[in-house]
């Protein structure tokens, strides 16, 4: 999971891209980097390992002044971590380094279409990751089969299996296309407005992973891009879309329970009140409790505040925030090892003093992948006092890998795939477990056919033998 931005036909552009990849940090934190098309016709990029704040300084943007640029943010979760595996990519053509892509997904067919490009045509790769192959399928379209650029971005598009958001810089040009399942949030908008012909130019078009990187640079959100929809953007052209490649809607749910920030609006839900809904029907399973007025909710924070809250509403019981979270420290949900999860729990939370002494704890988290991060959390809360702890999780049970941009455990790892829930309650210490139901999302989402809900109920778009190169493949990542 990573998160994209870009920006066409603006002063200072490389700024406003770096605010943006600042507001949707949360969707990757190992690296960063931002491309751009300087006075010279030329594009250029940097890339770093570290958050925005400390990679894209002053004085590096200061070099990368463009009115089109584009940025990218990225998570560790699985393999190598160094730079020449973070985005954007700068793909060299003949005429110069005019191409460069970002790209938030995963692509299933990868490394048939590296190594089909690799044998047959001499391609040479600097990454194993999906941005770079996207790029130089596009290349190959114009160099090999002398496509026009629109052209060669509809090739491509046709030629990926699986999940990707992407943004290309070609010269002047700006593209936007998104899978044709639509799996990975892609969001669309205009720092002018609409003009007096009613279309938006595509001076001042705005893109992102998620909405809520909208304020912080004064935009407005238009609209999602729709699946399998391709957007040109020109110089003092209205921005247009030139292909569609539409199929049946796959938007990954996780992004609402787990991933997206609470202000963001994806797949034409708020983020914020669909995890209320979760908690609120959490909260309708545990009438027959009895909870009583020695008995505190309480989330494991942050992605889980909401879902904690709409649980208290909807069971009167108290909300309150028993646990502190350390803030510099990053998200442990995709870090690569487990060392790596146990060292950020004990350094990410900490119990407030006398807080849990005789209390019982409605514990609230939005997910169990491995269990072992719960557990400790469990564990801190007895050894603060509470004399009984309940989980309540807001997602159904992890039973299945994701292939499309999240990577999750092999199926041996997921706890939920190996052990019943009272094994699983067990495991966890507590006193009682329970899930949200896949079923219950009917009446949560709006239209709950339009997700996937593959790691929960294991009904993949693609078939189980799709996956298996990129399942032996570890390097591989957005």
């Amino acid at each position: 999971m990573c998160g994209i931005a870009g920006v066409f036909n603006v002063e200072n552009g490389e700024i406003l891209v770096a605010e943006i990849l600042f507001a949707i940090q949360h969707r990757g934190q190992e690296s960063c980097g931002i491309a751009s098309k300087n006075e010279f016709g030329n594009i250029s990029g940097y890339r770093g390992m570290g958050l925005v704040k400390n990679v894209l300084t002053e004085n590096i943007l200061a070099k990368y002044q463009g009115k089109i640029a584009i940025g990218h943010v990225r998570y560790p979760t699985a393999g190598k971590s160094d730079e020449t595996n973070s985005q954007p990519h700068v793909i060299e053509l003949p005429e110069g380094p005019h191409l460069a892509i970002c790209s938030n997904g995963d692509i299933i067919n990868y490394y048939e279409l590296r190594t089909w490009l690799e044998k047959e045509y001499e391609f040479t790769f600097k990454s194993d990751n999906d941005g770079e192959l996207i790029g130089r399928l596009i290349a190959f379209n114009l160099i090999h089969r002398k496509m026009t650029i629109e052209n060669a971005i509809v090739e491509t598009q046709s030629q990926l299996k699986g999940a990707f958001s992407s943004i290309v810089i070609y010269r002047d040009q700006m593209f936007a296309f998104r899978d044709p399942h639509a799996y990975r949030p892609y969001i669309l908008g205009h720092l002018h407005g609409v003009s007096e012909t009613g279309e938006y130019s595509s001076n001042g078009v705005v893109l992102a992973s998620e909405s809520c990187a909208f304020g912080i640079v004064g935009a407005k959100m238009i609209r999602e891009l729709e699946p399998g929809e391709i957007i040109k953007l020109e110089k003092d052209k209205p921005m247009r879309t030139i292909a569609v490649n539409s199929k049946n809607k796959q938007h990954c749910v996780f992004e609402l329970i787990y991933f997206s920030r609470p202000d963001t609006i994806v797949y034409e839900e708020k983020v914020y009140a669909v995890r209320k809904k979760i908690g609120a029907t959490l909260a309708e399973y545990d009438k027959e409790l009895g909870f009583g007025e020695d008995t505190v909710v309480m989330a494991v924070p942050d992605s889980s505040n909401f879902v904690a809250l709409g649980y208290a509403h909807g069971s009167t019981l108290q909300f309150d925030m028993g646990l502190l979270r350390n803030h510099y420290v990053g998200r442990t949900f995709t870090k690569p090892d487990q060392k790596q999860r146990d060292e950020g729990v004990r350094h990410k939370f900490n119990p407030l003093p006398e807080f849990f002494k005789g209390k019982k704890v409605v514990l609230v988290d939005d997910s169990i992948v491995r269990g072992t991060t719960l557990r400790k959390i469990v564990r801190m809360i007895r050894s603060a006092g509470a004399k009984e702890v309940h989980v309540r999780i807001g997602s159904p049970r992890v039973i299945g890998s994701c292939y499309y941009g999240i990577d999750t455990p092999t199926r041996k790892e997921l706890i939920a795939a190996i052990k019943n829930n009272d094994e699983i309650c067990q495991f966890l210490e507590a006193e009682s477990l329970r899930y949200i139901e896949v079923t219950d999302f009917e009446k949560i989402l709006k239209n709950s056919d339009n997700f996937c809900f593959a790691c929960f109920n294991l009904k993949y778009e693609y078939k189980p033998e799709d996956f298996h190169q990129k399942v032996n493949s570890p390097d591989k990542r957005c």
